[in-house]
């Protein structure tokens, strides 16, 4: 099973957003940089884990998990004109743009401030407290996945068991 951490501002798509959603589920869409978009396309699989991160929000921190439940698949907000995430050289035939699918798990209250995060030493080397880090979809390791799974008091796994590993 493969961690990352999925970041989305709130006022844009809250994770009350997402439990809010049919099935608590919805497309991870409008992803426009190529490295988290490789991410998405090539190592983010179905039954993979999300920490669900509040950016640009204050406080930021880590608001739920999530589940994917659908691998990459080509992003439609790229093909209609009247997305938001329109990029009138993405081509169905041949996309450029990938989204995933999530369903939320569970929430996380309260959330995990950053600042508690950047406080714990466990945490060091994770890409989210590296300096000038950005990707809005990165790997999170499994020691530091345990770190978040001991703080919130137990299981963050899905409804259903996944016996894929982590990718390398």
């Amino acid at each position: 099973m493969g961690y990352w951490l999925f970041k989305s501002e709130p006022d844009c798509f809250s994770f009350s957003d997402l439990m809010a959603s049919p099935d608590q589920t919805t497309g991870w869409d409008g992803v426009r940089n190529y490295q988290a978009r490789n991410f998405l396309r090539d190592q983010v699989k179905k039954g993979d884990l999300v920490l669900y991160y509040h950016s640009n929000a204050n406080p930021p921190g880590i608001a739920g998990i999530a589940e994917v439940v659908r691998e990459a698949h080509p992003d439609p907000t790229a093909f209609d004109p009247k997305a938001d995430h329109y990029d009138p050289k993405s081509d169905p035939e041949n996309p450029i743009w990938f989204q995933v699918s999530i369903r939320a798990v569970r929430a996380i209250e309260p959330l995990i401030e950053l600042p508690r995060l950047r406080a714990e030493p466990r945490l060091e080397g994770m890409e989210l407290l590296r300096k000038g880090s950005r990707l809005s979809i990165q790997p999170v390791g499994d020691a530091h996945w345990k770190v978040i799974a001991e703080w919130i008091g137990g299981s963050v796994s899905p409804p259903r068991s996944s016996t894929r590993r982590r990718p390398a």
